[in-house]
């Protein structure tokens, strides 16, 4: 049987999009079953026989009509599990999330993410849970800064592409002010202004070397800093425990783990 692969943008739209694409193939093709389509978001290393590969460009409007699709048919908890794992930075996570969809549609079951006997299910709630949890850390551990202007700062350094979902929280926690979240992995700011919509911007450069910290955040960075170190008890150090409490790489941007300078 020859297959098809959909090759889309690494993006919730770009794999939504592909799904659009990919029922108009089916049809259009005439082909038989779902079994045969594929979704992927980079194009693969070594192409394999009998496969044909198409590229798919995004469409925001073939994505909002299988937004609502998957909104009215399968539900909101179901949809929330489908973003979660389309932000993931798992390679098969669009085909995955494809072929659970297809599957609930035609089920028109809206707890379809509880099939976990199901192999795409059950890949789909992997990579759901990658990022969900990731997301958990990134809520305590996210460290903000204050700017000579005012503004509050914070840098992560995210494995999957959860920035849409950490804005809500913090746009929640801290209405009353202006602050950036930059997510070094991804390139991508999240930017919010005081009582307003917060919302992303991609494609522009961060020159760290221009930020200036207030002076009063350059002193409770120094105490806080020292507070950690002094609050140590050498002889009850355990750095495993440590790392499975706080792994290693979320440490490089929190404010208790940098070099105190002089």
């Amino acid at each position: 049987m020859e297959e098809h692969v959909l090759i889309c943008e690494d993006s919730m739209e770009g794999i939504l999009t592909g799904i659009y694409e990919a029922y108009q193939f089916k049809k259009d093709k005439g082909i038989a079953s779902h079994d045969a389509i594929h979704l992927a978001v980079r194009e693969p290393d070594q192409c394999r026989f009998f496969t044909e590969y198409h590229k798919i460009e995004t469409v925001h409007t073939k994505a909002e009509k299988v937004t609502q699709t998957i909104a009215k048919q399968l539900g909101a908890e179901s949809w929330h599990r489908l973003s979660m794992a389309m932000v993931s930075g798992h390679e098969d996570k669009a085909d995955a999330v494809y072929h659970t969809i297809v599957m609930g549609l035609s089920m028109h079951d809206k707890k379809i993410t509880d099939r976990l006997q199901e192999d795409c299910v059950h890949r789909t709630f992997e990579c759901a849970r990658s990022s969900e949890n990731e997301l958990c850390h990134f809520k305590q551990f996210l460290r903000f800064s204050e700017l000579q202007n005012g503004m509050l700062y914070a840098k992560m350094n995210a494995k999957h592409h959860i920035l849409p979902f950490l804005m809500p929280h913090f746009a929640d926690r801290l209405p009353a002010e202006n602050f950036v979240i930059y997510d070094e992995n991804t390139q991508i700011f999240g930017l919010h202004a005081k009582y307003k919509k917060w919302y992303l911007l991609q494609g522009e450069k961060l020159d760290e070397k221009q930020l200036v910290y207030s002076e009063v955040e350059q002193m409770y960075q120094k105490l806080f800093q020292q507070f950690c170190d002094s609050i140590a008890i050498e002889a009850r150090i355990n750095p495993n425990l440590q790392m499975n409490m706080l792994p290693l790489r979320f440490r490089s941007n929190m404010t208790e783990f940098q070099i105190p300078q002089e």
